[in-house]
């Protein structure tokens, strides 16, 4: 009884403690369930723009896109991290523009209206990004046509389909470019020159100045003759505060490069093992089948023309008789062999038409086959192959046209496609089967003649071996193994290895002084800290890789501490010329020329001529900006003052200007002064865009 009236009188309490531990082990659910903390909600975001979040999905389908539109550009290769890395790029800058853009637009009321769309898209004159997108790969010209035909099967898709999401990024990319242009020329119609302005510009850049100086150099100080002082440091960088800001955090890495390149050995074994291949290949009688199971690079079967082997077998292949198997030759990192296994003279391109069937539909390949004949003898008598085509072919590209594929080189098409176009007549009407079903082929007309080859081709790229790469990683390991919280420096030079340095990389970074490393090593940078070393042996293609953090910088003001070593040279030079201005007054002092000036300090002056304030440049030293901006602000015979310029301490006197013909017409001027600011009003209302904007950058979680 005790226990059961203790809990009827806690009751509330319990349930009150009961109800906050639910709560707790909910969010603490949410937690596991999401492998992040309740208070980190955008997981799944891979940035904001002034709030407006961009999802990780979304924005990953635009980078797959513009990866693969940098793929098909290279030939279809494969994709380094490199060029992946700029896709990431590119399409962050893509929605940067928008949402930076689309602030200003709606706060100024621009816009796009649909009259204009409609004009942009299949108006006289289409928007660049439609006529690039609906280029005919042949002639490379823009394709109405196929322009045409997209949008009326875009209009008979379910919404929803790939196509739809396609066509409505195409057409927002026109409304951004526009929407651009439009608010660039807003600007760039509020920029006016005036008279004075142009007068100045033209002065600037036709005066000559003619005058003599003394130089001082800094290097005549020994740097052990003055000492820099916390003082000097402070001065200097409070003068130049706002050159010492991060756009966005930094860190710095020390680091060392393992080598697994291919060695001579490796370069040794492959080529034996095509030197076998050769062998076997020679003696092969299914060449086709051959090449494709024993080919690094699986390549099409079919013929070509002279220029589209590569180069090292492109002689050797158009010079060799039949059943010759040659090489190999080294191209590209990689062994190549080819068997010539038949040649003639064929049409370079081909222009045709198609009906496609579907074997599944029509109940088997016989079906399928047997109502393409029929089809062809229809098409013989006399009937509409565009009408037949528009009735029997599940091609949804072509139908529409009437079967209609333009015109077309060889490698464009599938090897069966493509055999059955070259192979016949102007006018013929084939059937070819290949891996999308039975087409019955028109060849409407064949276009040029040159010699082809048919040649089954096999390559073998020159990788590291295991023993190589064991060896690379080896030493890779022991330096790791030897390494503790300060010793990195000291562990390379006792077993002979060289730091490479890399200084303030971004999040982004693909590239360490000009070495590839895997986006995992920056990742990893980017979350540890200052004197961190790696977690692991990072591995790349052909390296092992190491390495230290040696400095981490915030985004925003660096402090000086941050930044003391890379000014403490021009800071050393400051305090060298304090001491050579003084050197340089007490020489000047009762002079009254710079000859005598100079006889003072056993200097010769040196003669610097036709020199104009636009291009501050004395030849044979530097660009002294300092000293030649004193020079057109001096009156002839009358030696400055001592001048600190970026070389050393000048004093100089002016023997003369030359001025110009007063102009006749300034409208020139102001033109050129007008377009050269109007070329760069877009990226300096951008840059002035961004630093407001409220940006938040997470690509480095992702990629």
């Amino acid at each position: 009884m005790g226990l059961m009236n203790y809990l009827r009188n806690r009751a509330g309490v319990i349930i009150v403690v009961f109800i906050g531990f639910a709560i707790f082990a909910f969010l603490l659910g949410d937690v596991i369930n999401y492998g992040t903390p309740f208070w980190a909600r955008h997981q799944n975001q891979v940035g904001s723009i002034n709030g407006e979040s961009i999802d990780i999905n979304e924005f990953n389908a635009q980078v797959d896109q513009t990866s693969e539109m940098f793929r098909q550009q290279m030939g279809g290769g494969t994709l380094s991290p490199q060029m992946r890395s700029w896709a990431v790029q590119q399409v962050w800058g893509q929605y940067l523009n928008r949402e930076l853009l689309k602030r200003e637009v709606e706060r100024i009321g621009l816009a796009v209206g649909r009259t204009e769309l409609n004009d942009l898209v299949q108006g006289d004159n289409p928007a660049m990004q439609i006529q690039q997108a609906f280029r005919n790969p042949q002639t490379g010209q823009f394709d109405r046509a196929q322009l045409t035909s997209f949008i009326s099967q875009v209009g008979t898709l379910p919404q929803g389909h790939e196509a739809h999401g396609q066509w409505e990024a195409l057409l927002q990319n026109v409304i951004d470019e526009r929407l651009s242009a439009k608010y660039t020329n807003l600007i760039n119609n509020s920029i006016y020159i005036t008279s004075l302005e142009a007068t100045e510009e033209y002065n600037q850049r036709n005066k000559l100045a003619n005058f003599e100086y003394v130089l001082l150099d800094y290097d005549s100080v020994a740097d052990s003759a003055v000492t820099v002082t916390e003082q000097d440091y402070k001065e200097y960088y409070n003068e130049n505060k706002g050159v010492f800001k991060n756009p966005e955090e930094t860190r710095s890495l020390e680091f060392v490069v393992f080598d697994a390149s291919p060695t001579a050995q490796d370069t040794a074994r492959v080529r034996t093992t095509i030197d076998e291949l050769k062998a076997q290949l020679a003696e092969s009688t299914t060449d086709s089948l051959f090449a494709a199971v024993n080919s690094d690079t699986k390549y099409p079967y079919i013929f070509r023309k002279q220029g589209e082997f590569t180069p090292a077998l492109d002689t050797l292949v158009f010079n060799a008789p039949l059943g010759t198997v040659v090489g190999p030759v080294l191209s590209n990192g990689r062994f190549e062999i080819a068997k010539i296994v038949e040649t003639k003279v064929g049409p370079d391109s081909v222009k045709a038409s198609h009906i496609l069937l579907n074997p599944a539909t029509e109940g088997g390949t016989d079906r399928a086959k047997a109502k393409a004949d029929s089809i062809k003898g229809l098409i013989e008598k006399g009937e509409s192959f565009a009408a037949l085509a528009v009735q029997f072919s599940v091609d949804e590209g072509s139908k529409i046209n009437g079967g209609e594929l333009g015109t077309f080189g060889r490698g464009q098409m599938v090897p069966a496609f493509e055999n059955a176009a070259f192979d016949a007549r102007k006018g013929d009407v084939v059937i070819a089967t290949s891996q999308f079903g039975i087409h019955i082929v028109k060849v409407e007309d064949q276009i040029g003649s040159s010699r082809v080859v048919k040649a089954a081709i096999i390559d073998k790229q020159i990788n590291s071996g295991r023993e190589t790469m064991d060896a690379a990683y080896s030493k890779a390991n022991q330096f790791f193994g030897a390494l503790r919280s300060n010793n990195f420096q000291e562990t390379a030079t006792q077993q002979g290895l060289s730091v490479l340095k890399a200084n303030d990389i971004t999040a982004m970074e693909t590239m360490l002084s000009g070495t590839e490393v895997p986006r995992e090593l920056v990742r990893w940078a980017f979350e540890a800290d200052k004197g961190d070393v790696t977690d692991k042996v990072y591995e790349s293609d052909t390296k092992y890789i190491v390495a230290r953090v040696t400095d981490i910088h915030k985004k925003g003001q660096l402090p000086l501490e941050a930044v003391k070593s890379d000014i403490e040279s021009v800071v050393r030079n400051r305090v060298k010329a304090k001491k050579l201005i003084a050197q340089a007054t007490e020489a000047a002092n009762g002079a009254t020329s710079l000859a005598q000036i100079g006889q003072k300090l056993g200097k010769t002056p040196t003669l610097a001529e036709n020199i104009v304030f636009a291009n501050p440049v004395i030849p044979g030293v530097a660009q002294e900006n300092a000293v030649v901006g004193t020079v057109f602000g001096l009156q002839p015979k009358q030696p400055s003052k001592p001048i600190r310029g970026s070389q050393g301490v000048y004093i100089v006197e002016v023997t003369g200007f030359v001025n110009p013909a007063a102009p006749t017409d300034l409208s020139a001027q102001k033109r050129q002064m007008t377009q050269s600011l109007a070329q760069r009003t877009w990226s300096l209302a951008f840059r002035a865009l961004q630093d407001k904007a409220d940006i938040e950058d997470n690509r480095a979680r992702f990629f």
